[in-house]
C-alpha cells in the first residue's frame, strides 16, 4: 500500500511515522470557508475529502485527506489570524470543556470514506498573565483553537475524552483501521 498524505502539516506526518505507517506527501490548496450554516462534522468532513481529491493519484496510491477544528459555544476555531486572535480563542477555553473535530478522506482510485473524530478537552482555569504569555509563545498560531495539546499547552489539559492524536491532527487509530480493512 502506498500512502499519500494531502496535507503539510508536520504534526499528521508525525503522527503517522511515529505509528510506523509509510506514506509521501503531496498536498493542493483547498478554499477552506465554511458554508453558512454548515455543522462543524459536516465542514471537516468535507474539507478532509476535498484535500483528498485535490491530490494526483495513481490507481494503486490511497490518498489521505484531513482537516482539524475546535468548537466551543458553537462557534469553530479554526486557526487564529494573529496573536490577538490567539489570545481571545485561549481566553475562550480557559477553564471549559470544548471538543476537537478532525475529518477524514481516505480515497483510492474510484473508492472513497470519509469520517470524523471527536475528541472532547477540558482546560484549566488560567490567569490572564498565563493566557497573554503562551499567546505571545507563537505556538498557537498555526494550530486549530489556537494550542497545541502536545506543547506548551499541555500543562493547561485538564483531561480528555478520545483521541490523543485526534487533537494533535489526526486520530491514527480510525485511519489505520480503513487502511487495513478489506
Amino acid at each position: 500500500m502506498v500512502l499519500v498524505l494531502a496535507s503539510q502539516s508536520p504534526r499528521r506526518a508525525e503522527i503517522l511515522r511515529q505509528a510506523g505507517i509509510p506514506f509521501t506527501v503531496r498536498s493542493a490548496e483547498v478554499d477552506e470557508t465554511p458554508i453558512d450554516g454548515e455543522a462543524p462534522e459536516d465542514y471537516v468532513r468535507r474539507l478532509a475529502e476535498w484535500k483528498a481529491l485535490a491530490v494526483e493519484a495513481s490507481p494503486d496510491e490511497t490518498v489521505l485527506g484531513a482537516d482539524t477544528t475546535v468548537v466551543i459555544d458553537g462557534e469553530m476555531l479554526a486557526k487564529p489570524a494573529d496573536s490577538a486572535d490567539a489570545r481571545r480563542m485561549i481566553a475562550l477555553l480557559a477553564g471549559r470543556c470544548h471538543q476537537v473535530l478532525t475529518g477524514i478522506c481516505l480515497r483510492r482510485g474510484g473508492r472513497r470514506v470519509c469520517d470524523c473524530a471527536a475528541t472532547k478537552v477540558w482546560f484549566a482555569a488560567m490567569t490572564e498573565a498565563e493566557i497573554d504569555a503562551y499567546a505571545a509563545s507563537g505556538e498557537p498560531l498555526d494550530k486549530a483553537g489556537a494550542y497545541a495539546i502536545q506543547g506548551l499547552a499541555s500543562k493547561y489539559v485538564e483531561r480528555i475524552d478520545g483521541s490523543y492524536f485526534n487533537v494533535m491532527g489526526l486520530p491514527v487509530a480510525l485511519v489505520y483501521r480503513y487502511l487495513t480493512s478489506p
